[in-house]
């Protein structure tokens, strides 16, 4: 019989009592495909409680496989520090949630994607498996997870660029190039613990583009939040009352806040010339200065000001690239859901969307963010259409540029805030499984259009190998 010492993730600020159901039905799955579990079966919600369980595991004696369920969306502190004490081959199992158009409540399959790649980043072989408990062969699929891993190769490659939109593609390169040139990214604050994803290098970002990032801290951007005139903000209220339906319906003061924290956004991109910005949005966005970050910075993507969350740089300069070629606001999100039954995944990010980018025939609603209650959000699918994913990816502790063709098609909003339903150009499963094994970052920026040709002639200018996931 299979021994497997299972180590069960969470975040308390996801939906606990539903993360509790879908974890008792993944350990019913085990113990229905045979397995033996060791260690305790409660959600783990920090680092301490993660070394406790691999310690009671260590003691239960011989195990096969240390298998990490990713019950909710966690950052990858936990999971590094189980990986660097597992003596035993390791995997993560995410599990998924249905699509109901509310809260996303488990967000497993991003903690999946944060986790592979900081297990890439660290020379980590795993296996991974995104499956609801009651998938049909499920058992065969567990399993099969006990097997000894090693670390994938990378499907990275030198660009190739067709002789008939070789002319184009690089003018539109050379163009890129231009506007990248002696350009400015600001950061906000410092990306969160166990983000590996949201790490830049400052000198590869001079040498690959003379690109310059500056640094701002949070208390400098609530400091100017709080002193911004009312007038001012009363007239970007206006403004947005234009554009956003049900203002009234969420707490004036936060909403007041929110309003504030844009025009100090706008402050901090005038004063350092930042083409782009890159803002820590959370949780001292909300713990220290009591609204969301994520209205505001859609107000500035609108701007064509790239506003990645988290504090991703390379997130930032690659909306830069993609706004640069669409000639319109780009957007950076997370792919939290794989579908394989209707070859569909989802895009969403919690609502930092420009407002561009809303389905025509939807109205762009005011919302607060789902886990912290607070505005403002901007809620809305995005529109259907043709689309190009992109990352300037450091994945693997290697240099590339990610790509991916995809279509927004209509469909009924899969979760609160910004989203859109995709399909890509090659199935939905094999884009998932090449993203991690690849080991790739949780953010891909998107804009409109099929800019590919001119991006592989940029990664050609540049020198770097390009990975196509679709």
């Amino acid at each position: 019989m299979l021994t497997f010492g299972v180590a069960a993730l969470a975040r308390p600020t996801f939906d606990v009592p539903f993360a509790e159901e879908t974890k008792n039905r993944a350990f019913a799955a085990l113990e229905a495909a045979g397995i033996r579990t060791v260690g305790t079966r409660e959600l783990l919600f920090d680092r301490d409680a993660a070394e406790r369980a691999i310690g009671n595991i260590v003691a239960s004696g011989p195990i096969d496989l240390l298998l990490i369920l990713q019950v909710t969306f966690t950052d990858a502190t936990m999971t590094v520090k189980l990986a660097k004490e597992a003596t035993t081959p390791l995997a993560i199992w995410a599990l998924p949630e249905p699509r109901i158009g509310g809260r996303l409540r488990l967000n497993a399959y991003c903690g999946l994607n944060l986790a592979a790649h900081a297990l890439g980043r660290a020379g980590v072989a795993h296996g991974s498996l995104y499956a609801d408990p009651s998938a049909p062969g499920l058992t065969e699929s567990l399993r099969a997870l006990a097997r000894p891993y090693g670390l994938p190769k990378s499907t990275a490659a030198d660009a190739q660029v067709s002789s008939s939109v070789r002319g184009a593609a690089e003018r539109a390169a050379d163009r890129v190039l231009g506007a990248l040139a002696d350009s400015r990214i600001t950061v906000v604050g410092k990306h969160p613990d166990g983000f590996d994803t949201c790490e830049f290098d400052p000198d590869l970002l001079a040498r690959l583009a003379n690109i310059k990032v500056d640094h701002v801290t949070l208390g400098n951007l609530f400091d100017r939040a709080r002193s911004t005139d009312a007038s001012r903000v009363a007239a970007v209220k206006d403004r947005a009352e234009a554009q956003v339906a049900g203002l009234d319906e969420v707490d004036a003061e936060q909403l007041d806040r929110s309003f504030r924290v844009f025009c100090a956004l706008e402050d901090v991109q005038r004063d350092t010339g930042a083409r782009g910005l890159a803002v820590r949005c959370w949780p001292e966005m909300f713990t220290e200065y009591g609204c969301a970050a994520c209205g505001p910075m859609a107000m500035m993507n609108q701007k064509k000001v790239p506003s990645a969350c988290e504090a991703d740089v390379n997130g930032s300069v690659t909306q830069l690239i993609l706004q640069e070629l669409a000639g319109e606001p780009a957007w950076m999100a997370d792919l939290v859901d794989i579908t394989s039954s209707d070859n569909t995944a989802v895009l969403w990010h919690c609502g930092l969307a420009p407002i561009s980018m809303c389905d025509p025939e939807v109205k762009p609603e005011a919302t607060i963010h789902t886990n912290r209650r607070m505005p403002l959000l901007h809620q809305f699918p995005i529109k259907p259409g043709r689309i190009t994913l992109a990352r300037l990816s450091r994945s693997r502790n290697s240099l590339k540029l990610v790509l991916a063709g995809a279509e927004v098609i209509r469909a009924p909003m899969a979760f609160t805030g910004c989203s859109g339903t995709v399909r890509f150009d090659k199935s939905a499963a094999e884009v998932s499984s090449r993203i991690l094994d690849e080991a790739l970052e949780h953010h891909f920026a998107l804009a409109y259009g099929d800019h590919r040709d001119a991006l592989r002639a940029l990664a050609l200018r540049w020198g770097i190998p390009v990975l196509e996931l679709a």
